[in-house]
């Protein structure tokens, strides 16, 4: 038989080994063709976020108004009534209750999307999907629930007699600046947690900490430079105070401070993402 080695040597070159691998780090989130080819995945993660929300609880979605409820009972008598403390003419209930809406959302966000890498560890061993898609499961869970808040919140205050302005279109736009900044911070403290569970109990530390970092309890007029420009960096002070003018109408209109959360809740996002993607890695082989 007779044998031709040329030949040989050309099937060797054509022969190309291909490796096939996900983008890493902060690539994967510019590659929305991947995203898009795993868009029922990420469907089916929101849809089960939302259905054990409230799974086997007595009140079940009455929480999205018991939270906020609650909480601005306790400052109104608190920090309302014992220490007078200012609410820029509006009536302080009303006043605490328009900021505790967003910010129960955002400390909700934090503390179950901390843990949702974790928590479905058998998830993440058995198939590829991207997982940013898991803290993000939490966030459109989240938003049911701020939905709900808000209705809760727009009834109230259109019961007291404050008329609608088209400042409430502002809403949506304070909404997004809340998602990216809490998807920004809960990717990267999932990713985190992956490695050193010690997120679990540091974080309710640190939220409490936050909520009063964060104009909730009183008005940002009540801070004077330089402590209000740093008090802006803080992507909640903007969307809390922003609530309050789109809401109450209330005081001028925030603009600089929301541009700065704006700005912290983009630089948040992104960061959050570029770790999130550089660790989810190392899921499988850890959690």
């Amino acid at each position: 038989m007779e044998t031709h080695p040329h030949h040989d040597r050309d099937d060797v070159r054509r022969t190309r080994t291909v490796r096939l691998e996900p983008a890493h780090g902060f690539r994967r989130f510019f590659v929305p063709e991947e995203l898009w080819r795993y868009r029922e995945v990420a469907v089916q993660i929101a849809a089960r976020d939302i259905k054990v929300r409230y799974r086997q609880t007595a009140l079940g979605a009455s929480w999205a108004l018991l939270q906020p409820v609650a909480t601005m009972i306790v400052f109104s008598i608190f920090f309302g009534r014992v220490a007078h403390i200012s609410s820029d003419g509006v009536p302080y209930w009303l006043f605490s209750l328009t900021g505790l809406v967003p910010w129960t959302f955002f400390s909700s966000a934090l503390s179950l999307g901390s843990d949702s890498v974790v928590r479905s560890a058998s998830l993440v061993s058995k198939i590829y999907f991207p997982r940013i898609f898991i803290p993000f499961g939490i966030l459109v869970a989240g938003l049911l629930d701020l939905g709900i808040a808000l209705v809760l919140l727009l009834v109230c205050v259109f019961g007291d007699g404050v008329a609608p302005s088209p400042s409430l279109l502002l809403i949506p736009v304070l909404v997004a600046i809340m998602v990216a900044a809490s998807l920004g911070i809960t990717s990267a403290l999932s990713a985190v947690n992956v490695r050193y569970r010690d997120v679990r109990y540091a974080l309710p530390f640190a939220v409490q900490l936050w909520l009063f970092a964060t104009p909730i309890a009183y008005p940002a007029s009540l801070i004077h430079e330089p402590w209000r420009t740093l008090l802006a960096i803080n992507p909640m002070a903007g969307v809390v105070e922003g609530f309050r003018w789109a809401v109450l109408g209330s005081g001028p209109s925030p603009w600089s401070m929301i541009a700065a959360s704006t700005v912290s809740s983009l630089v948040l996002l992104a960061l959050g993402l570029a770790y999130f993607g550089h660790a989810e890695r190392e899921f499988a082989d850890i959690v």
